[in-house]
């Protein structure tokens, strides 16, 4: 039995060639979907093909994408994130009062990173050392973060004063004719998809979340490994709520609301399993530009807010049950 799960530990440390192209596979289909989206698009309006319109989508992809490759990172642990909606706004407000009450736009962002990595460090520390089931815990402070960016802005946007013009780069600068924040998201992207799939850290992470207990006997330090993946997060949700206070130029104790569930949406529609252990940023990737196209598609047809809101709903449960009904075949 002990050599049994041996062989499973090193298994869980080596993915293995034919998960490898599955992964590909899978990325390959998703990136039909959005080419037969994309011409869907352009037949309902060509005006979908506008500089204007495409560099909007390209900021949508970058806006939801950057906390959703945070939450592919949780999901491949077989964990989830409830509170990064709510982290965004705490940051939010954090950095509109920083800033507006003269602290330099440099420590402003450090500081608004570390609360990011703060709420990160909570929400595993409440996993890792209490236990706690990663819904559970990151709903409690998806709860206390938006009570927390309630009472510290009084329940009113926070302006950033005279120094808007410049922190606005961040948001709605551009560089060589692309916005900046589509930059920021390819860096990030690339980034984690080097981390994921190119160094230690990131075979402990598809160890864990394919089988704990080999991962542990492999001796891999789960509790470090899943205390960082909620870190990472945290810290790439105080980003993305950077990008929303620079764009928009106020701090929003709302700002973030519902945002769990894009990325949620995003990462399962990109191919990451909620079972854990197989997945990766390409599928996110893909997956945030499906969901962008699409919400663009749904706007170009009339479609109201709130019944889009009944289509994104309706996909994220087709995409778990999707999810579910192959991991029951698999096993």
């Amino acid at each position: 039995m002990v050599e049994m799960t041996t062989r499973q530990a090193s298994a869980a440390l080596q993915p293995g060639s034919i998960g490898r192209l599955r992964g590909w596979a899978q990325s390959l289909g998703l990136l039909w979907v959005l080419i037969v989206l994309c011409a869907f698009a352009i037949y309902l309006s060509p005006s979908f093909v506008h500089m204007g319109n495409v560099l909007n989508v390209g900021r949508q992809i970058a806006l939801f994408g950057i906390v959703s490759v945070g939450m592919t990172f949780v999901i491949l642990t077989r964990g989830i994130d409830l509170s990064v909606g709510s982290i965004v706004g705490v940051v939010a407000v954090s950095t509109a009062l920083m800033i507006s009450n003269g602290i330099s736009i440099p420590l402003a962002m450090i500081v608004a990173l570390a609360i990011g990595a703060l709420f990160g460090a909570v929400n595993g520390a409440g996993v890792v050392f209490f236990g706690m089931p990663p819904f559970i815990m990151t709903l409690g402070t998806l709860v206390m973060g938006r009570g927390i960016a309630m009472t510290i802005a009084n329940g009113e946007p926070k302006a950033l004063g005279e120094s808007a013009d410049a922190f606005a780069y961040l948001g709605s600068g551009f560089l060589l004719g692309i916005p900046v924040p589509i930059w920021l998201f390819a860096a990030i992207a690339a980034i984690a998809f080097v981390v994921l799939r190119h160094t230690p850290f990131g075979r402990q992470v598809y160890a864990v979340g394919s089988n704990t207990e080999a991962a542990r006997l492999a001796g891999i330090s789960v509790s470090r490994t899943l205390m960082s993946v909620y870190v990472i997060s945290g810290l790439l949700s105080a980003l993305t709520a950077l990008v929303f206070v620079s764009r928009l130029t106020v701090g929003e104790p709302t700002a973030g609301t519902n945002l769990e569930l894009e990325a949620i949406s995003i990462v399962v529609i990109g191919g990451t399993s909620l079972f854990g252990g197989e997945g990766g940023v390409i599928g996110t990737v893909i997956g945030a530009a499906i969901i962008a196209v699409m919400a663009n598609i749904l706007n170009l047809l009339g479609i109201s807010p709130f019944t889009q809101q009944i289509v994104k709903g309706a996909i994220i449960i087709a995409a778990v049950m999707f999810e579910v009904y192959r991991h029951r075949v698999r096993s």
